[in-house]
């Protein structure tokens, strides 16, 4: 039997955890991002797959690439963040099944059928998005996930002559408390779930 995290650890991760949309001056090291990647690394994703490819924006020549292809209220915060994560998907992901997966010939399931690619691509990256928010805020780092930029710029000017896509990008580092809005309501129990 493994013993629940603390009310701390939960409150960390999840219930006083916020989405920020600006952060201080306070750098994010490379280090930093290795210790979040290899902690997001082993949440678990379909048949191992690990389709997740991630493009860390850290140089003002990135930065400014990439608040390029997003939208006027994305821009900014893309610019000012420490660090801008795009987390694409490798549409190509079955050609590593081999040796993540060794026990079944895993990428004979994917050869040819573009829609299980797809599916499978989508669902396995966001999975692994989700999972770096949460590594990021247990290392002690603040995160805003968005939409609202154009993806085939974003593939054009950070994936051009790969089989990755962008699936979504999000800021990293200090949070500054200023950049956050009030709490928003989540669904209660009764409205979101149903036990069969």
């Amino acid at each position: 039997m493994i013993d629940p995290l603390d009310d701390a650890a939960l409150d960390r991760v999840f219930r006083t955890a916020r989405t920020y949309n600006g952060y201080t001056d306070e750098p994010v090291t490379e280090a930093e991002l290795r210790q979040i990647y290899d902690l997001m690394k082993w949440g678990p994703t379909s048949a191992n797959q690990s389709p997740l490819r991630i493009v860390w924006c850290t140089s003002d020549e990135a930065k400014q690439k990439l608040a390029a292809a997003c939208s006027a209220q994305n821009a900014p915060k893309v610019l000012k963040a420490p660090v801008t994560a795009i987390l694409g998907m490798d549409m190509e992901f079955y050609e590593k099944l081999p040796r993540l997966f060794p026990h079944a010939d895993a990428r004979a399931w994917f050869v040819g059928n573009d829609g299980l690619i797809k599916e499978s691509a989508f669902r396995n990256s966001t999975l692994q998005g989700a999972y770096l928010i949460i590594a990021a805020r247990l290392l002690g780092l603040d995160t805003g996930a968005m939409s609202g930029f154009d993806a085939a710029k974003v593939d054009e000017s950070f994936f051009a002559g790969t089989t990755v896509k962008t699936n979504f990008i999000a800021t990293l580092g200090h949070g500054d408390p200023a950049s956050i809005f009030d709490r928003l309501p989540r669904l209660d129990f009764e409205e979101a779930t149903s036990v069969a």
